[in-house]
């Protein structure tokens, strides 16, 4: 079966890319590690010890970026949809964030232990109707805000992937609104035509 054009230049481009290459010399599961790198140096955004949830996490790049940095002090759950590989220190729990029971397992893995860190690199499966794939991505944040307002300790953080949009300048408003800082952040291994962006919110009040 051809190929389209546009899933050809995404091959073209990925084969290419420096990050992809980089992250295959160096073992890591995916290209995403080195946006997480960025933003927890320029941050600092991880402590030892730390509780860490991270939503959205297969192939389970961040998790295992999060899981080298802290050495074998604090935890790390992870949670994806998808199946993924384990990571030795990492507890998993695959199902869909959008439905109660799955947040439920959540919740019983981490047993009422105070969150620092909620990353959420959570995007839906692009249809490519903008209109549809913005309002999918944005309920996915508001769920991943939900999420870090009841389990983040006060003082913590939240990390979330955001898409340039509708809904887009409201949501920033009600993070300014739940923490002290909120900063915006294109690391330089996200794609230069990708709409997404990272907002980076410390400091739960």
């Amino acid at each position: 079966m051809a190929r389209s054009k546009s899933s050809s230049r995404w091959l073209k481009e990925h084969f290419s890319d420096p990050f992809v290459k980089r992250a295959q010399a160096e073992g890591w599961r995916s290209r995403a590690v080195f946006k997480l790198e960025e933003l927890i140096e320029r941050d600092r955004l991880l402590k030892p010890g730390m509780v860490v949830v991270d939503l959205g996490a297969a192939p389970g790049g961040w998790s295992q970026m999060v899981r080298e940095r802290l050495g074998d002090a604090g935890r790390i759950v992870a949670l994806d949809i998808l199946p993924m590989q384990g990571i030795a220190g990492v507890e998993f729990i695959e199902g869909d964030f959008r439905e109660d029971e799955v947040l439920q397992r959540l919740e019983a893995t981490l047993n009422g232990a105070p969150v620092d860190l909620v990353l959420s690199d959570i995007a839906p499966n692009m249809s490519g109707v903008d209109s549809a794939d913005q309002a999918r991505a944005m309920h996915l944040a508001e769920l991943a805000k939900e999420f870090a307002a009841v389990h983040l300790k006060p003082g913590g953080a939240f990390v979330v992937k955001l898409f340039q949009g509708r809904g887009f300048d409201e949501y920033l408003k009600s993070l300014r609104k739940a923490y002290e800082r909120v900063s915006m952040r294109k690391p330089k291994a996200s794609r230069a035509r990708s709409a997404e962006v990272y907002a980076i919110a410390t400091g739960k009040k």
